[in-house]
């Protein structure tokens, strides 16, 4: 999540906590959250049927289709379905729905998105508390940031596979920014050359508390253990949760100039990896001083 902070004015009196989002609350400069774009193949059967802001991805397959995160409202889950609909897909072949993790920004449409696809949703075990009670969980100077709450068919651990069609997907846990955040890999052909994918889950701190979390004890060991899995996942295309991590926009236009290759960098992941890690770092030293807290 870029930056739970836009939603914190809402969220600062208890009365507030657990209402419905107002339309707009990401501020003006995530405006691009909700601003709809043209639809596009990425690589394989990958499809970014997002906002400008905020990426879903749409993996199809001849026995229906796996639709990842839902955007941050009922009106982004609307989006979404407008998207796969301009791509001449029928939202009733949608029939699995997965999440990166449970903050509003991804998981706001997921409710609307499984009303209107008949899809099971399938989400991590420390994650679907999140899900079906519609607020984030953990510590987190922003407040909890509702969402609708929407029910969990399917639970999973670590190295879940997933398998749909031709399409096997493999969960990987990466806590941190989320109790329960998840990134997902899979295997694609692009004109006959073989590529790693992975659809990682967030790695920055937006708000969240580094120290005494009670919701979240192990949260300094979980960002750093993901920071590690990050670096062991072969990615040649990293397909992030926000449009910002891979210059997503940037990268369309480099495809529609005639670049084949323009989302093909095995070395994207593990530079943003490391950007992410210092930033986790500075962040975990500065609430330690405040704290009066020796460093870990």
């Amino acid at each position: 999540m870029k930056a739970l902070i836009l939603a914190a004015a809402l969220l600062a009196t208890p009365a507030l906590a657990h209402q419905q989002q107002p339309a707009n609350p990401y501020g003006d400069d995530n405006a691009n959250w909700v601003r709809p774009i043209k639809p596009y193949r990425v690589v394989g059967n990958i499809y970014y049927v997002g906002s400008e802001g905020l990426p879903a991805w749409l993996i199809t397959s001849s026995e229906g289709h796996i639709l990842l995160d839902g955007g941050p409202s009922t009106d982004g889950g609307k989006l979404v379905e407008r998207a796969i609909q301009q791509l001449g897909f029928q939202l009733a072949d949608v029939k699995i729905l997965i999440n990166t993790h449970a903050h509003f920004d991804h998981a706001g449409g997921l409710a609307v998105l499984k009303a209107d696809t008949g899809a099971k949703l399938w989400a991590s075990r420390l994650d679907k508390p999140a899900l079906e009670a519609g607020h984030h969980i953990g510590f987190n100077s922003n407040g909890p940031t509702p969402f609708p709450a929407v029910k969990v068919d399917k639970s999973f651990g670590d190295g879940t596979r997933l398998r749909l069609g031709e399409n096997q997907l493999v969960a990987h846990l990466t806590p941190g920014h989320s109790i329960g955040c998840t990134t997902w890999t899979m295997a694609v052909t692009e004109k006959g050359r073989p590529l790693n994918v992975t659809f990682n889950c967030s790695m920055s701190v937006a708000g969240n508390q580094l120290i005494d979390n009670r919701e979240h004890r192990n949260i300094v060991a979980d960002y750093r253990a993901t920071f590690a899995t990050m670096r062991s996942l072969p990615t040649d295309v990293m397909l992030p949760s926000h449009e910002e991590q891979g210059d997503l926009v940037a990268k369309r236009e480099r495809m529609l100039r005639g670049d084949a290759n323009a989302f093909i960098d095995p070395t994207e992941l593990a530079r943003l990896t490391d950007r992410y890690e210092a930033n986790f770092e500075k962040e975990l030293a500065r609430q330690e001083a405040a704290a009066g807290k020796a460093p870990r």
